[in-house]
């Protein structure tokens, strides 16, 4: 036998701290998480008995789930029949975290340990919930359709020992050697509590090694070992699908909305289906992949099948079940399978339904919107079918309102003469709410949608309009806000003051544009500023200036020059146009560094910047 040590990965150390540490109280989901792990790796043995001609002679008919208790040594085996682990599965699985990111999992925890073992579950590594109960873990495996059987183990201290053992049977025993605080977890009422709770879900029979009277052992299933989802709806407990929902999540969230239905038509497929209360973390990743378990005549195909969901509703969890779909086809081939095509255009509707449904309850659905509203909105610009309908469930923070509104809402309001959707887009609403570029519109109370995602400047830019209302950015100065009267007598009043002439207002943004040179792409008069003396805006059709952050933090060098605005109304430019050209230079730099300022951009020279500044405060002290 040969034996090797090795340490665990940094971010698992880390993992482990938390777990044997942990504060959490209910330290039986253990139990759960192992016996889901042996349940998916048998799902996983007998669909690749279907797809691999090697595997084919494997028994994938008998599988279940054995756990063994030994109270004398404080010993609790969980064994499987499935696909078992090679010496690099254990490497990988049990000692790295392999799959894709660690890093924003890690940027997840939040130094709460109590708060932070639901996430371990969540990222696919509840095997490391054993060592909240156990102060040392072994695992025997053989994997199918291989000759070399492994042992593992760890005292969860930071390394672990492989060695290469002797023939045990397929699959894996795990076994863990109990803390003494955790002797509750021999007892056969407890277990069977524990697995009633938890797992009576899993389709694999759970059964629990018992000795009888005569010191016989035997075998006892102790959960209903069926498919949750082909159960009448009217037969399973709300407790039930919640326990289902984390099975199959990870997580230790309550799912948001339940949807359990029966397709029936040209496809015929069962669906148990989850909206999730708390966005996963790893929500915003590359791949973007559905986590939808698929099935086939209650035989496990895949988890993360393309093809099955739109990936604007990636935040859906649960199980599709269809008996009409081949058994015997590669997942490549199964992507682009015409039935699964049907499932999938039925499922996007059903789900869309459903949360127009639930949007009716605004508070509810204020929660749903927050974990998940940036990503359904992918679908505005990804799916053009259910744009309309997509748009219909979105809700917005806007300039007027104190809670998010549907646009329904916000077309049922317009102003006077209102006939577009204006909207501002930027990184903080706090921040856009102050904005020179509003001030026009808080004068005329004319509402303003406010979007800070991301994903905001990408479908904002490719739909034109939301039924007969045209989206228009507050950047782009046009006759109709112009036409809707003020809210009060301000914007009469200023009409009717003394204002700078033509002429001199001209020969000022010409003296200003020549101070500026190539910092400015334009200087113009502004009809949009109410309070302030300038802003900056992005010329019309062009890149906003949110996105052209944006695009600079993704390593893209964008220098755009800006169109400056100046308000013809405003005390200081009047004064400034009388001004001689020395000192119209220097505060004309000044109020562009003020401008970007405003727009939260930093300001490129700030030793000029403060030696500006001193020199305007001692003219101001004279």
């Amino acid at each position: 036998m040969s034996e090797e040590k090795l340490s665990f990965q940094a971010e698992v150390s880390q993992l482990l701290d938390i777990v044997v540490n942990s504060l959490y109280s209910e330290k039986e989901i253990f139990l759960r998480e192992l016996i889901s792990n042996a349940s998916d790796s048998c799902d996983k043995l007998r669909y690749l008995c279907l797809t691999e001609k090697a595997l084919s002679s494997e028994d994938s008919e008998n599988l279940s789930i054995n756990i063994s208790l030994d109270e004398d040594n404080k010993k609790i085996s969980i064994i499987d029949n499935g696909l078992g682990m090679s010496k690099d599965d254990l490497i990988n699985n049990l000692g790295t975290i392999a799959k894709s990111g660690t890093k924003d999992f890690m940027k997840s925890l939040t130094g709460n340990k109590t708060k932070d073992v639901s996430l371990i579950g969540q990222f696919g590594v509840g095997f490391y919930s054993a060592f909240m109960v156990a102060k040392k873990v072994e695992v025997f495996t053989k994997k199918a359709g291989e000759d070399e059987s492994w042992h593992w183990v760890s005292d969860g201290k930071g390394t672990f020992k492989i060695t290469n053992i002797k023939d045990v049977n397929r699959g894996a025993k795990i076994v863990l050697h109990l803390r003494a605080d955790a002797k509750e977890f021999l007892e056969i009422p407890r277990i069977k509590n524990i697995v009633k709770t938890y797992s009576d879900h899993i389709s694999i029979p759970v059964n629990l090694e018992i000795k009888d009277e005569k010191g016989q052992l035997t075998k006892e299933t102790i959960n209903s070992a069926s498919a949750l989802w082909t159960r009448p709806k009217n037969e399973i407990t709300n407790e039930q699908y919640s326990e289902f929902y984390k099975h199959i999540s990870h997580g230790f969230d309550e799912p948001w909305h339940t949807l359990h239905f029966r397709a029936e038509g040209s496809i015929e497929y069962t669906g148990l289906m989850f909206i999730p209360t708390n966005r996963p973390f790893d929500l915003f990743q590359p791949e973007r992949k559905s986590k939808v378990n698929l099935y086939v005549n209650r035989v496990f195909i895949a988890n993360d099948l393309e093809g099955l969901l739109p990936s604007y509703l990636r935040f859906m969890r649960g199980v599709i079940d269809s008996p009409d779909l081949p058994l015997n086809i590669s997942r490549e081939m199964l992507q682009d399978n015409p039935q699964l095509r049907k499932i999938k255009k039925g499922l996007t509707s059903k789900i869309l339904r459903e949360l127009k449904d639930r949007i009716k309850d605004s508070e509810k659905y204020n929660t749903f919107w927050t974990a998940f509203g940036a990503v359904l909105k992918e679908g505005i610009y990804e799916d053009f079918e259910k744009k309309n309908e997509i748009l219909d469930l979105c809700i917005f923070t806007t300039l007027n309102n104190s809670s998010p509104i549907t646009l329904n809402q916000y077309i049922n309001n317009l102003a006077n003469a209102q006939k577009s959707i204006y909207y501002l887009t930027g990184e903080n609403v706090d921040i856009l709410k102050t904005s020179p570029q509003l001030e026009i519109f808080k004068n005329k109370n004319v509402d303003v949608i406010l979007l800070t995602d991301p994903v905001d400047e990408f479908w904002i830019s490719t739909t034109e309009k939301y039924k007969d209302y045209p989206f228009k950015s507050v950047m782009v100065t046009d006759d109709e806000i112009e036409k809707i009267d003020a809210k009060d007598e301000t914007e009469k009043k200023i009409k009717n003051e003394d204002k700078t002439g033509d002429v001199d207002i001209k020969e000022l943004i010409s003296t200003i544009k020549e101070a500026l040179g190539n910092e400015v792409k334009e200087v113009k008069a502004s009809s949009r500023l109410v309070g302030s003396p300038v802003c900056l805006v992005g010329e019309e059709g062009g890149m906003s200036l949110h996105m052209e952050r944006m695009m600079k933090q993704q390593g893209q060098n964008l220098d755009s020059p800006r169109v400056l605005e100046i308000n013809p109304k405003h005390t200081l430019i009047k004064k400034l146009s009388k001004q001689n050209k020395e000192l119209i230079t220097e505060i004309s730099l000044l109020l562009l560094d003020q401008a970007r300022i405003i727009e939260g951009e930093a300001i490129p020279d700030r030793a000029n910047f403060a030696e500006r500044m001193s020199k305007s405060l001692e003219r101001s002290i004279d």
